[in-house]
């Protein structure tokens, strides 16, 4: 088997499993029990808290521990009136588009990398916007959003509304879950209020994540009961989950680096091996704007859909896209709001790279590419 659709899904490190073994039973107290071994559980959750929020600079305190990406979204979302403005990129995964849809929902555009125009964001942020949603990078694309100055032009307009009297809150939001071990995500860097990392990106167990929450944030809890999470997310701690999810998340921090290299190397490689065998293929996105584990391509005139079935009578895993978009046969908004024709969408693969991938591979992957797009072109001129 050649996996390659790491963007949707990432198998458990050996580090990730031993880590969270022992807390299925012989660790397996509540944490918030009084008696001692709860205690030590306890303590071992908040120091899980503290690995992961060290990441991404900052505090254990600042975290709420989430099912996965999709209830950290929500949970922002949820802070905000019905009534209230908000700004999205055009490239967003579904869990920020459906929940922006049932706001006042404004959309920023973006060029044809996917990275978002900064005079469109200036044009379209308005005294009534409340909150900002902008990914860290495009789940389709790769495309490495720039964070930092619309920090800035978001901290121009809160120091405008200071001077103006205007009290209506403005907070800056980045889903960071396809950044996590493959890019620097320090929330003071990056200029955001709120962070949604997910621990099944970076070799984590998948029903985890977290929300970074900065301290000038106030949230709503959307479920009640014990009080835990700081009172936003009651219900006994997911222990094994969130030990798994640091011991994950500071192995990636460790080899960041030298990970981030490998993978651009390997990207280079398969990108040439799939233009020298396969005539009229086109890649997405510029590779300086990108994490170093995306190859989103596209070979107009032909079926995605039927590219993948027949890739995976070979062994070889990809998507058209999304995971969740994909599975429910949509057109990808993402790919429209870019320029891309119908042809170039329904053409359209989502190839991204992982740990495990090897130069040997990549050739086995491209040779069998190349062959499911010859034997399809030749199926279509028969």
């Amino acid at each position: 088997m050649v996996y390659l659709d790491y963007a949707a899904a990432t198998p458990l490190s050996n580090k990730a499993k031993n880590a969270m073994l022992p807390y299925f039973d012989e660790k397996f107290f509540n944490p918030s029990a009084a008696y001692l071994p709860a205690n030590e559980v306890r303590q071992d959750y908040e120091k899980a808290k503290g690995d992961i929020a060290h990441v991404i600079g900052a505090k254990a305190a600042d975290l709420v521990m989430t099912s996965g990406a999709t209830e950290a979204n929500s949970l922002v979302f949820a802070a905000i009136p019905n009534d209230a403005e908000v700004l999205i990129s055009a490239v967003e995964h579904p869990s920020i588009v459906e929940n922006a849809k049932q706001k006042k929902m404004r959309t920023i555009s973006v060029d044809q990398n996917g990275r978002i125009d900064i005079e469109d964001f200036r044009k379209k942020l308005s005294s009534k916007t409340q909150l900002v949603s902008v990914c860290f990078a495009s789940s389709e694309l790769g495309t490495i959003q720039p964070l930092s100055d619309i920090s800035r032009i978001i901290q121009e307009e809160r120091t405008r509304r200071a001077f103006a009297g205007e009290e209506t809150p403005l907070h800056f939001h980045s889903d960071a879950s396809q950044g996590l071990g493959l890019a620097e995500l320090k929330v003071a860097r990056l200029g955001v209020d709120l962070m949604t990392i997910n621990a099944a990106k970076v070799y984590g167990p998948k029903g985890i994540g977290a929300l970074y929450v900065g301290r000038s944030v106030r949230l709503k809890p959307q479920s009640y009961g014990g009080g835990q999470e700081m009172g936003l997310r009651s219900g006994t701690e997911n222990v094994p989950a969130t030990v798994a999810f640091a011991a994950a998340i500071l192995d990636a921090d460790k080899h960041l680096g030298g990970e981030r290299k490998r993978l651009a190397e390997l990207r280079k490689k398969f990108k040439k091996l799939l233009a020298e065998q396969i005539d009229g293929i086109e890649f997405l996105s510029k590779e300086k704007v990108q994490l170093p584990n995306f190859l989103p391509a596209t070979i107009p005139g032909l079926d995605a859909e039927r590219l993948i079935f027949a890739l995976e009578d070979k062994g070889v895993y990809l998507s058209t896209g999304a995971a969740c978009a994909a599975s429910k046969g949509e057109k990808s908004p993402t790919l429209r709001a870019i320029g891309l024709n119908d042809d170039q969408i329904a053409g359209s693969l989502r190839i991204t790279l992982g740990r495990p991938t090897t130069e040997k591979d990549i050739e086995l992957a491209a040779k069998a590419i190349a062959e499911v797009v010859a034997a399809e072109r030749a199926r279509l001129t028969k």
